[in-house]
């Protein structure tokens, strides 16, 4: 359950604090007072990507916090965003992932958006629903896990077959190439780099060694030699440091300055010594160059790409030397790994049908409870396509869409062709109610959630296209499914306001300048005079209000006979 949420400097929210409570929490204001912001704050809470557009004009940096509680243990998510486009996470105060929070928010909420029943246009995610109802996610993961061998095992085989396809004389041309890389003995990637440095101390040797032997001598052999001379330096700095202290740190550094000069003067003897000046080396050291430089550019462009090509060469010679044996071994391994896939593509396939007809049923029967009580729908499988490679995918071999017919004596259609805005709302609220349900074995008839506190749901305007009759009884629906999760509603409908157990109103205002957004939770007062403008605008009357009173008095005489009908004991969870 989300139990507070804060957000500060994020879009048009300078600073808000938002304590939620158990049952259905509904959130209501004009349009563009920053109701979407605050679900989008939860998501960022829940791994979304993070933009530095979101936060707040003029300010640095947008956090969000949010205190979850689970089986009643507190968890503190935290998330801050930079204007420079940076984010970090936080659970528990410590450094977290996206990716973590992402695997900790199936935990703790799920969030449907705004425009979610858009998604039932696309035939191909209504296959996604019955998985997300039969909770296929094991039998899923080894489909997807056994395709993505198989499809390895394929691109292994095509890329074996195009090379034997020419084999003799790509084999030619390789062993060619790759004997001419031999034969260079390329061992080190900057070879040429090294060989370039000694070609120009080469070419310039009796220069290089005067200028040792020059250096040498003024360092160490000549009358009035730099290290001969240092011996009265550092006497005179000796008596200048009796006289100020100043100059103790430069006498200290003495011994220092002496050996880095004594090893100066030892490698300048060695390194002009052992220059050898012949022709041949530099000869020698020429043709190589001349030698790496062409195989640069026939292999490169740097000598590291040509090492490359060299292995390279070598296991694809190795591959055309194998021959038919080698593509006979591939055609085994894909055989095998085809057999793996379609075992685990069957299962799945057979999971997905047994599961279609329950789906179905209890999808129509959640339809009716939401005024459309006239409504058939199945879901309808095309042929399996275990026989065709070229309809396998990750996602198993099976495609399905639903058929829906909103009207008595009218043929089922597919849904996505057919369906109102209105229909398409309440299809997809009436499909989460499901998934939400099922998967965590919760009784439609007893309302009753399973072992254990289930994740929170939040909804954002999930009743686009609805009103009148329908808006109350999907008010009903979601204050059903709140006796059993925590709901966080986001609603322009007033039928389903006053349903809620907690209400919030969100309002922006402009103040010094700037925007800023509020949320306050009604008391009884302030939600008559809410839910008045929801039923009329700007302008609230006294016709309005008992309007309002009306439809917040049906709500506490409806839960009243609930409790009556269910009896001691038989109450609503929460």
């Amino acid at each position: 359950m989300l139990r507070f949420l804060r957000v500060n400097r994020l879009a048009v929210i300078d600073a808000v604090e938002i304590e939620f409570g158990p049952g259905l929490n509904v959130l209501t204001g004009e349009t563009g007072a920053g109701k979407s912001v605050l679900v989008e704050a939860v998501g960022l809470l829940l791994g979304g990507r993070a933009s530095p557009d979101l936060v707040r004009t003029g300010a640095d940096t947008a956090t969000i916090e949010a205190i979850f509680e689970r089986d009643g243990e507190e968890i503190l998510v935290r998330r801050e965003l930079t204007a420079q486009g940076r984010s970090r996470a936080f659970v528990d105060g410590e450094l977290a992932t996206a990716g973590a929070l992402k695997a900790l928010s199936a935990r703790l909420i799920e969030l449907h958006g705004q425009h979610e029943h858009h998604t039932l246009l696309d035939p191909a995610t209504h296959l996604n629903v019955v998985d997300e109802f039969g909770a296929h996610d094991q039998l899923l993961r080894a489909t997807t896990d056994a395709f993505a061998q198989w499809d390895a095992a394929r691109a292994a085989l095509a890329l074996v077959r195009k090379r034997s396809a020419d084999r003799d004389a790509r084999l030619e041309l390789a062993r060619f190439q790759l004997g001419e890389l031999t034969k260079a003995a390329l061992n080190q990637p900057d070879e040429d780099t090294d060989l370039a440095a000694a070609r120009k101390v080469l070419a310039n040797a009796e220069r290089v060694e005067r200028l040792c032997q020059e250096s040498y001598a003024a360092l160490y052999e000549h009358d009035g030699s730099v290290l001969a001379s240092l011996t009265s330096v550092w006497k005179r700095l000796a008596e200048l440091s009796t006289l100020d202290p100043q100059f103790q740190q430069y006498l200290d550094a003495r011994d220092g300055i002496k050996s880095q000069l004594e090893d100066l003067a030892i490698f300048l003897r060695g390194y002009a010594e052992g220059i050898e000046a012949s022709p041949a080396r530099l000869h020698q050291i020429e043709e190589r160059l001349a030698l790496l430089e062409r195989l640069k550019r026939k292999y490169g462009p740097g000598l590291a790409e040509v090492v490359a090509t060299r292995d390279r060469l070598a296991v694809e010679v190795s591959d055309l030397d194998a021959g038919e044996g080698r593509v006979a071994a591939l055609e085994q391994d894909l055989a095998s790994a085809a057999a793996r896939y379609l075992e685990a593509a069957g299962a799945l396939s057979a999971a997905r049908r047994r599961v279609a007809a329950t789906f179905s049923s209890a999808l129509v029967a959640l339809l009716a409870d939401l005024a459309m009580d006239q409504t058939r729908l199945e879901v309808r499988f095309a042929p399996p396509g275990d026989r065709d490679e070229e309809r396998w995918t990750a996602g198993g071999i099976d495609t399905a869409e639903l058929y829906f017919s909103p009207n008595p004596g009218e043929d089922l259609r597919p849904l996505a062709r057919i369906a109102s805005g209105g229909e398409l709302s309440r299809v997809m609220l009436a499909i989460k109610t499901l998934t939400a349900t099922s998967r965590r074995g919760f009784s439609q008839e007893d309302r009753r959630p399973p072992s254990g506190e289930a994740p929170g749901l939040i909804f954002d305007e999930v009743d686009a296209g609805i009103g009148g009759r329908v808006a109350d009884v999907v008010g009903a629906k979601l204050r059903a499914l709140g006796s059993a999760f925590q709901v966080l509603c986001i609603t322009h409908l007033p039928q389903i306001a006053a349903r809620a157990d907690r209400h919030f109103h969100i309002e922006k205002r402009v103040s010094g300048g700037r925007t800023r957004t509020t949320v306050a939770v009604l008391d009884a007062d302030s939600r008559v005079e809410e839910i008045a403008r929801m039923l009329g605008g700007a302008h609230v009357t006294e016709a309005l209000r008992a309007s309002a009173r009306e439809l917040l008095s049906r709500k506490a005489k409806g839960e009243s006979e609930r409790a009556k009908a269910k009896g001691p004991g038989r109450r609503p969870a929460r």
